[in-house]
């Protein structure tokens, strides 16, 4: 079990969020894992609030892919899940299922326009099975989200793609979290905009 603490003084709501890199071999140690220090970077310089990771690497075995969400939303509360690696069409790629194993409720839109963004590099992104789902106990809910296994698509997806200058041609995925974590109960997340802009719309905005 890893914990790491990036604290930022800019927004004093505190967000939990899980990583979860899923591969055989990295976590067998043949090699090293990149998911996770690329996910840690990126939200890092994306989020404005003081934020405590938990990482966990597994293997590509969907029981246990379904127990380490649950333990993060359930026994860490975390407000926000990421997952990256194993949702390809091969036999041994199994966090699609797992990650709605581990969900109550499917929220389509993130793997559809995470495919959308894909497109626009490669036409293999057609074989991508991504999904995200919220997981909502009592006192608690999360939102769990799939993402591509290499840092350069996880960076694509969560940003979206931008012209030469800066302007944002089709929206990343995380423009919507932090208005989807506020809607189940979640921290205010801000973001810094010249990476990624939060939507929300005007009746959502704090003052």
């Amino acid at each position: 079990m890893k914990q790491n603490e990036a604290q930022n003084p800019i927004s004093s709501d505190q967000i939990t969020i899980g990583l979860i890199s899923i591969s055989d071999r990295a976590s067998q140690g043949v090699y090293q894992d990149e998911g996770i220090p690329a996910l840690r970077t990126w939200l890092t310089n994306a989020i404005s609030n003081s934020c405590t990771f938990h990482e966990r690497l597994i293997a590509d075995e969907a029981p246990l892919i379904t127990k380490t969400i649950i333990e993060l939303v359930d026994v860490v509360k975390c407000d926000l899940v990421l997952t990256t690696g194993g949702t390809g069409p091969s036999r041994r790629d199994v966090t699609p299922e797992a990650t709605l194993s581990a969900g109550t409720r499917e929220m389509p839109g993130f793997g559809e326009q995470m495919r959308q963004i894909s497109l626009k590099f490669v036409p293999t992104a057609i074989l991508s099975r991504q999904v995200a789902t919220l997981r909502e106990i009592q006192d608690h809910a999360a939102l769990i989200i799939n993402l591509p296994g290499q840092p350069k698509a996880i960076a694509e997806t969560l940003e979206g793609l931008k012209d030469e200058n800066g302007k944002a041609i089709v929206p990343g995925i995380f423009a919507a979290v932090p208005y989807c974590i506020d809607l189940i109960g979640g921290p205010y997340i801000q973001t810094n905009e010249s990476i990624v802009k939060a939507f929300r719309p005007k009746s959502a905005l704090r003052k």
